[in-house]
């Protein structure tokens, strides 16, 4: 394939395809392993990637009546935490000049959101409510549907639809045949009265029977849900004024107390290797109660992030209610961080809005507070940008800070929550893939089936071979004493 189109494909995609072993995995996985099948559903999406010029596609090769529109954006989350891509179909127009650049649009979104979340699957919502015979656009929804189908591989967890009026039925019954039988049980027709049971009301808008109160408008471009950045000590609710105010001071004093063991220990190293290896110890002790150890580290241009992707937090029942980021700064120059979320009212961060020594460590203790616990939906931003040695770092020169730095140099991380039922640390060793990907499929379930059956056959061979080995010793070992008698009776008959 390579050899013979080249010429079709975009270089940067056949690199990363040699780089990237969960983008092939991902091929393989919606192919069921069928290897020429997924060769072709390769071929077909890189070509389609070329023809689209999807790595180029940006904010400033669109028209901007296209975002302004508001027929398709990311928002919220389902009740499995994935990612919410909306259609509103009420917005759109059929229109033939106008065709490719909506296509681009999608495929705009979906590069969009496949880089910034790595291929994390997406939820897709067709909100046809006030809808009718104008709205209808087969070939639209066609491209949208082989989107998910041919172009990007194991990005699909279901297709929420909403309130589909009775004339539509048999557009979408056109729609199904454009589906095979496993997108097809994907597809969720709804209503007012069930659409909850996939996305729960806090990221509904009021028509859906939602509280969301979000509003679409552009700019800026509305690619995440991360509100404004937390205060020191984080929102504060009639709830959470109950408590002590020694409480929240030894919490304050013990962060501080962390935080300046950690610089005096950084002046004494002269590695970012060494700095992590002297803290693991000191934190052992001084690591807020119930906080999770990380077990994965991101490692960024500026700043290495640990956890690298999930905050485990614990349920009611285990009253498990903080957990600790540590931020390490690999740069030779001050690094200014904040953190956003998408659940303000929920936690209090300290701290949120700060700045990182070079070659320092800081630790960010993020906890419930009040009545809330953690949900899947609820993530975390955290975002870091180079400063100059002589601009201060206080409040006010943070503040001024970000109003100036360019977009192009922030780096954003995102962490997602996760809510353990139990404290014991064998729960965390689980793999990622045990909450975020999808149900596994019954082909899935025969190829881990087959495999075993595979190792179970290699043993079943060494136990052979060993119990061969065992019968081979013992007989031999009885010709020898049989051999060794004979011998003796030789002897004593002759003597005798």
């Amino acid at each position: 394939y390579l050899l013979d189109k080249s010429d079709k494909y975009d270089s940067r995609d056949v690199e990363r395809l040699q780089q990237d072993d969960k983008w092939v995995e991902n091929y393989l996985i919606w192919r069921h392993d069928v290897i020429d099948d997924t060769l072709k559903m390769i071929d077909e999406s890189f070509q389609w990637r070329k023809e689209y010029t999807v790595n180029d596609l940006t904010e400033s090769v669109l028209p901007k009546w296209l975002f302004e529109n508001g027929t398709l954006f990311l928002h919220g989350y389902d009740k499995e935490g994935y990612k919410l891509f909306w259609f509103r179909v009420k917005h759109h127009v059929r229109e033939p000049k106008q065709q490719l650049e909506k296509k681009k649009l999608v495929a705009f979104w979906l590069e969009h959101y496949a880089k910034r979340d790595h291929g994390k699957p997406l939820t897709v919502v067709f909100d046809m409510s006030e809808t009718g015979i104008s709205h209808i656009d087969l070939d639209f929804v066609r491209f949208i549907v082989n989107c998910f189908t041919d172009y990007y591989p194991n990005f699909l967890t279901k297709i929420v639809i909403f309130e589909m009026p009775w004339i539509m039925n048999a557009a979408f019954k056109i729609v199904k045949g454009w589906l095979g039988p496993e997108a097809i049980s994907m597809l969720k027709f709804t209503n007012k009265s069930d659409v909850q049971e996939y996305i729960s009301g806090e990221y509904l808008p009021p028509h859906m029977g939602g509280t969301d109160s979000f509003k679409y408008s552009y700019p800026p471009l509305v690619d995440d849900d991360f509100q404004t950045p937390l205060c020191e000590n984080g929102p504060i609710t009639s709830e959470d004024e109950h408590e002590s105010k020694e409480e929240i001071d030894a919490e304050t004093k013990e962060t501080g107390e962390l935080n300046e063991e950690h610089s005096l220990n950084q002046k004494k190293m002269n590695s970012v290797e060494q700095i992590s290896k002297s803290e693991e110890t000191d934190k052992t002790e001084s690591k807020p109660k119930n906080a999770k150890k990380a077990l994965t580290t991101f490692k960024g241009p500026l700043l290495h992030i640990s956890p690298a992707e999930e905050l485990y937090f614990g349920s009611k029942e285990t009253g498990e209610k903080k957990c600790l980021i540590v931020l390490t700064n690999v740069t030779k120059n001050i690094v200014a961080f904040k953190v956003r979320t998408t659940a303000p009212e929920k936690y209090r961060v300290k701290p949120s809005n700060s700045s990182c020594e070079p070659g320092t460590s800081l630790d960010i203790i993020v906890s419930l507070h009040g009545g809330f616990a953690a949900s899947l939906q609820d993530r975390f931003l955290i975002m870091a940008a180079e400063m100059d040695q002589p601009s201060g770092t206080g409040v006010p020169e943070l503040t001024q800070f970000w109003k100036e730095v360019p977009r192009t140099k922030v780096m954003e991380h995102r962490l997602r929550c996760h809510v353990i039922e139990s404290s014991k640390p064998s729960s965390l060793t689980l793999k990622e893939n045990a909450f975020n990907t999808p149900a596994k499929t019954n082909e899935d379930l025969h190829m881990q089936l087959t495999h075993l059956l595979q190792i179970n056959k290699r043993l079943q061979e060494q136990i052979d071979r060993c119990l061969w080995f065992q019968q081979l010793s013992v007989v031999l070992s009885l010709l020898s004493v049989t051999v060794v008698a004979f011998c003796f009776y030789l002897a004593y008959t002759q003597r005798s």
